[in-house]
Order: structure tokens, then C-alpha cells, then sequence
């Protein structure tokens, strides 16, 4: 399955199941408002309005899911999976401001006691409906989260969980005013539940913060990727791995060190050879940049200072005159290798060993030469 096929699914799947959701959640807060509100039960009306944000969540979730299915375009060469985090963001802060305007009128109730409201036992019958939804809708929303690796459906999940949770302190609330006449229960659980939509969104906002701002991958999968890239044959040794998450993909830069003699197509083999692998065995890798080196240069480049190839011919082309040998030159490959170029010379013709050495000497007089290897070609 190409990449593109992946994320067409994953839309697809992420679109079902949030309409799905949107719908529960639609009736859902209709009954909670309306039976809170005949009930008597603040504890049930908070929880509706909290219903209610998951409504609005679930249309920002369809909203990213939709944008982050595209494809890299010239705009955004990496792809738009932070549209997911962005909507992750926004989903925590909705979260976060409608847990302040239920804390604030559950303490404003506390403070007044003749706002305070008896809850009916009726309203239990709406707390149960709503347990047994928002449970449902989590079991439902993470097993199609963990199907397609969606890192926002999962907090969608989650969302769902922490209803359930704070509408089993919403019975509880309504259960002790009912039950045992005490009325600030009611207001108490709503309050608590405030305090855990607050923790939700707050968790939310940090995870994909640190997202935004090119947060590495846990150092136990990145060192489950160094060891795997060091068994690849023709790697040599790896480092400078940089890591960081996008949406529900992660984006890695790697430098491998190879044997410095390669040619160059056969470096880039087994750079495509390690993109090739990395992507087969960690799936959430969909962009890798792999650097090949001759040699590590994660602490310093000792070859950064030599000539380049025009620069040195200057100085190399003269001596090949003077002993009438250009015209014979096949080819003259360079090799940077510790702070110093070794250099290999392939011949169409038999040279006399006394022009050979001269040249050798020739060349390795230069200060950024360390040798002189001449090749004859077989033709």
C-alpha cells in the first residue's frame, strides 16, 4: 500500500467513526441539557454542555483529518500532517475554556446556596445513558485509532473515556443529593468535573506542542533504529540521527559512514537501501533523508578546508603535460579521506615506470596530497 493509500484510509476511517461520534454526541447533549434542566441537576447540565464540546471537537477532527490526507504539494513539501496537531491544539484549549465556565458557575452556586439545585431522581437515568454512550464511543473510536495509527483519534478516544469517568462522578453527585439530602454534591461534581475536562485539554495542548516545536521520537525507538541500521550491509557506522514527529508520521535525518573508496552510485545504494528498510520495519517513517560519509564527521569535517576537483586539476594538469601523458588520462578520481585527498589516476597506455614516479613525486609534493595510485584500463 502506497503512502497516499495509507492516508486515504485513514481518512476514511477517521471521517466514519467521528460522524459516528458526532451524532452520538449530538443527541446525547440534547438529552443531558434537557434533563438537567427538568432534573434540576447542575451536575448533569455540565456534563451536557461538556457533551456538547465534544460535538465541536469532533467537526475540527474531521476537519484535520480531511487536510492532513493531501499530499505533499509545493506549498507544503512535507506533507500536512500537522494539520492534526494544530486541531489537537484547538481541541485542548475548547476543552480547557469550557472547564472554566463550569468550574465558575459550579463555585458561584457553592458561594450562593440558595442557587444551589436539588437534583431529581430522574436524572439518573440520563447519567446512565450517558456512561454507557461515551464508554461505547471510546472502545469503538480506539479500536479504529489503533487500526490506522491516528495519533488524534486516539485523543478522541481518550475524550470519550474521560466523559465516561466524569459522568460517573456526575451520578455520584446527583446520587448523593438525591439520596442522602446534601445538596452541594450536585455543584461538587460539577466542579471535579470541570477539573478533569481542564487536565484533558491541558495534556492535549503540551503533546502536541512539543510536537510542533520538531520534538524527537522516544529515545528507546531511536535506538532501536541505530541498532537496526547498523546491521545493513554496507554501513559502516551511523550518527548524527535527528528525529521529529509530524502528525502520525516522523521525519528522520541520518548520516551513514561508508567505506570512503565507494563509487559514488554505489553510496547512494545503500543510502536508498536504508531508506528502503527503515520504511519496511518502522512504518511511521515516511520521510528520510540518509547523508553519506566517507568518515564521521559528527565532531569535525577534517576534509572541509581541501581544494575542490577544478581547483586541484590546476595544479595537477601541468604536471601531466610536462610528462605528455594528459592526452592518456582515462579518468582521475579523489578521494577525501583525513584532512587529505588520495588520489587515483586511470591510464589508457602503458606508462615507463620512470614517468610514473615522477609524476608520483609530482603529486605528492602537493600539500593537500597524501598519495598517488595510477590504474591501467583493460580495454
Amino acid at each position: 500500500m502506497t503512502e497516499t493509500q495509507k492516508k486515504q484510509e485513514r481518512y476514511k476511517a477517521t471521517r466514519n467513526v467521528t460522524l459516528t461520534g458526532a451524532i452520538v454526541n449530538a443527541l446525547l447533549s440534547i438529552a443531558q441539557l434537557l434533563g438537567g434542566y427538568f432534573a434540576q441537576s447542575q451536575a448533569l447540565i455540565a456534563d451536557g454542555v461538556h457533551t456538547l464540546s465534544d460535538l465541536a471537537s469532533d467537526f475540527v477532527v474531521l476537519f484535520a483529518a480531511k487536510a492532513a490526507s493531501k499530499d505533499a504539494d509545493e506549498d507544503h513539501p512535507y506533507g500536512h500532517g500537522r494539520f492534526e496537531t494544530v486541531a489537537t491544539v484547538i481541541l485542548g484549549v475548547a476543552l480547557g475554556a469550557v472547564a472554566i465556565g463550569i468550574a465558575m458557575n459550579a463555585v458561584g452556586r457553592l458561594m450562593n446556596p440558595e442557587k444551589l439545585l436539588q437534583p431529581q431522581p430522574i436524572a439518573l437515568l440520563f447519567v446512565a445513558l450517558a456512561i454507557i454512550s461515551k464508554e461505547g464511543l471510546y472502545h469503538y473510536t480506539m479500536s479504529v485509532a489503533n487500526r490506522v495509527d491516528s495519533k488524534l483519534l486516539k485523543a478522541n478516544a481518550w475524550h470519550h473515556r474521560s466523559d465516561a469517568i466524569s459522568s460517573v462522578l456526575v451520578a455520584i453527585g446527583v446520587a448523593g443529593s438525591v439520596f442522602f439530602k446534601i445538596p452541594w454534591l450536585d455543584a461538587a461534581a460539577a466542579i471535579v468535573v470541570a477539573v478533569m475536562i481542564f487536565y484533558m485539554g491541558l495534556k492535549l495542548i503540551m503533546d502536541s506542542t512539543m510536537e510542533l516545536v520538531d520534538t524527537a521520537w522516544e529515545p528507546e525507538k531511536t535506538d532501536e533504529i541505530k541498532e537496526f541500521i547498523g546491521d545493513i550491509e554496507g554501513v559502516e557506522e551511523m550518527h548524527l540521527l535527528r528525529t521529529r514527529k509530524m502528525g502520525n508520521a516522523v521525519l528522520g535525518d541520518i548520516h551513514v559512514q561508508v567505506n570512503p573508496y565507494l563509487s559514488v552510485s554505489e553510496g547512494h545504494h545503500i543510502a536508498e537501501s536504508v531508506i528502503t528498510k527503515l520504511r519496511r520495519n518502522f512504518p511511521e517513517m515516511n520521510d528520510i533523508t540518509v547523508h553519506i560519509d566517507p568518515e564521521d564527521d559528527e565532531v569535525a569535517s577534517l576534509s572541509k578546508t581541501l581544494p575542490n576537483r577544478h581547483d586541484l586539476m590546476v595544479k595537477i594538469y601541468p604536471e601531466l603535460q610536462a610528462l605528455n601523458i594528459d592526452q592518456a588520462v582515462h579518468n582521475i578520481n579523489l578521494h577525501y579521506v583525513r584532512g587529505k585527498i588520495e588520489l587515483e589516476i586511470i591510464i589508457n597506455a602503458h606508462l615507463p615506470i620512470e614517468t610514473i614516479t615522477a609524476l608520483k613525486e609530482a603529486c605528492e609534493n602537493l600539500e593537500e596530497v597524501r598519495s598517488l595510485t595510477v590504474l591501467y584500463r583493460m580495454v
